[in-house]
């Protein structure tokens, strides 16, 4: 077999190591999605990924409005206290805002491996704690100051940035709490509480009711985003199961392919150099057996020399069997088409096994259609087909039956021939097996009847080869009905014309359907 080598089959079947790189580079990435969606603490990494990076997003792209609103409460605070009062809490309120978001800043730039879940959310817990309380600290700033609409202002000032960064950090249900609570303490503070009879009482209730609101705000919100999230990961992951199926698939496929053009190479080597000696094994055995130098000393010689040489021409069929399969296999089997009738071509092998059938008792009929128009095919395979079918025909058929030959139009133009045998008939459950390369039923096992168990499968292939396709039909006890048929596309009245401007107005056409 000197087409695999041994260093083809070193590197894994003939596979070019780039390729083979690249499949391995293509799993290993696979392995790794797997791993990041499916191991986490919580049992939901990639979701956890997810909504963390949601935060980071969500911090980043309100870093303008949340530094806006500080310097407009700065601003707005001059009116109760001094310049650099206000200025100081902005420039505490800005910097906590800045660890927020440099802290979201800094996890983008970390890929999925280097983030540690558990380690980055208690980050923004912390940081979202630092900014709620520098916001808290706004109620230290403006303590004491008499005027009532000081208390109005904080509270709404309060309210409003609680909101803000409440819809920032829905995504981690911790940082919303790190959030309200110092904020909820600095409006109680404020607020306080003397008696049911105090008009404060009403504004409390309005703030825990407003409190109560932004929670199931941020609840929903977080319950959003974590659907979201998971249904994304979810269908990244099965994504990621699917490419590695298909690539378990392609590789199982190739392997397949591989070892059946192995064994076809194998095989049409070994026939080829099984041939040589064989041919001298039938000349040698023919030279014995007609006593061409004279005769045998002992009449036993001759019998011996005439089983030798019936020996090695089943020997040769079979071989002759194998190397027309192993080519068909390979794709190396190539066809000589020419203009073949397919009714003559039946005619001619029923004529060739009449002897065969005639031993046996068995009626051979025919019942081919007339004026059928020629095929375009390989006369030699269709013959080959015709001859195999009939031998198995004649071979099952028990003596004083009966083999059917027909040849005939299909309903969609293409040309189609059955041989119909009354023999036992094959079981549903070994159809399969007697059209699979070397599979014999049971019926021939038990009889033992000689046979590769090639001929089907070659029959098979000769035919795919020409475009059509080939049905097994059978029933125990009543017979089997092998049909080959042929495409509409071989039939040469269906080829449309050929017009040359230099042919002649005499030569021959074929007709168009």
């Amino acid at each position: 077999m000197s087409e695999v080598t041994a260093e083809m089959i070193e590197r894994g079947r003939g596979v070019d190591p780039e390729i083979a790189a690249e499949r391995r580079k293509r799993g290993s990435k696979v392995q790794s999605a797997r791993e990041r969606l499916t191991s986490s603490d919580t049992g939901h990494r990639g979701c956890d990924l997810a909504l963390l990076r949601s935060y980071c997003a969500a911090r980043e792209s309100a870093i303008l409005p949340a530094a806006s609103l500080i310097l407009m409460v700065a601003a707005t605070s001059f009116y109760w206290i001094k310049t650099n009062t206000a200025l100081v809490w902005a420039v505490l309120a800005l910097s906590t805002l800045m660890l927020c978001y440099g802290s979201a800043k800094n996890m983008k730039s970390y890929d999925d491996e280097r983030v540690t879940v558990k380690k980055w959310s208690s980050r923004f817990i912390a940081a979202e704690f630092v900014h709620s309380l520098a916001w808290a600290g706004l109620v230290g700033v403006m303590y004491g100051v008499p005027d009532p609409n000081a208390k109005i202002f904080l509270i709404v000032m309060l309210l409003l940035s609680t909101a803000f960064n409440i819809v920032v950090s829905a995504t981690i249900p911790l940082a919303v709490y790190a959030t309200v609570i110092p904020m909820t303490a600095a409006m109680l503070t404020t607020l306080g509480f003397r008696s049911f009879q105090d008009s404060s009482t009403a504004v409390l209730a309005l703030v825990g009711a407003a409190l109560m609101f932004f929670f199931v705000l941020a609840k929903r919100l977080h319950q959003i985003s974590f659907e979201s999230v998971f249904y994304r990961a979810e269908k990244t992951e099965l994504i990621a199961e699917l490419e590695q199926a298909k690539a378990n698939s392609d590789e199982a496929r190739r392997r397949a392919e591989e070892a059946n053009l192995a064994k076809s190479r194998f095989l049409a080597t070994m026939s080829h150099e099984l041939r040589t000696p064989l041919n001298a094994i039938l000349g040698f055995s023919e030279v014995l057996k007609s006593e061409l130098y004279g005769q045998h000393a002992n009449p036993a010689y001759r019998e011996y020399s005439s089983d030798i040489h019936a020996s090695g021409q089943h020997l040769l069929m079979l071989i002759n069997e194998i190397l027309d399969l192993s080519r068909v296999e390979a794709g190396r089997y190539e066809l000589k088409e020419e203009s073949v009738s397919l009714g003559g071509v039946a005619q001619e092998c029923r004529h060739l096994l009449n002897i065969r059938a005639a031993k046996r008792e068995i009626r051979m009929v025919e019942m081919i259609e007339p004026n059928l128009p020629r095929i375009w095919a390989d006369e030699r395979a269709i013959r080959q087909v015709v001859i195999n079918l009939l031998t198995n025909a004649i071979k099952f058929t028990p003596q004083g039956g009966q083999v059917t030959i027909k040849v005939g139009w299909t309903s969609a133009g293409g040309q189609y021939i059955a041989i119909k045998d009354t023999g036992p008939g094959i079981p549903e459950s070994e159809i399969n097996v007697v059209m699979s390369s070397f599979g014999r039923g049971a019926l021939a096992q038990k009889n033992a009847d000689e046979g590769s168990g090639l001929g089907l499968p070659i029959v098979k292939g000769l035919i795919e080869l020409h475009g059509g396709h080939f049905m097994l039909k059978s029933k125990v006890r009543e017979g089997t009905d092998a049909i080959v048929i042929l495409p509409p596309q071989r039939v040469m009245n269906a080829l449309p014309r050929h017009e040359t401007r230099d042919r002649p107005k005499s030569a021959p056409r074929f007709a168009t359907a």
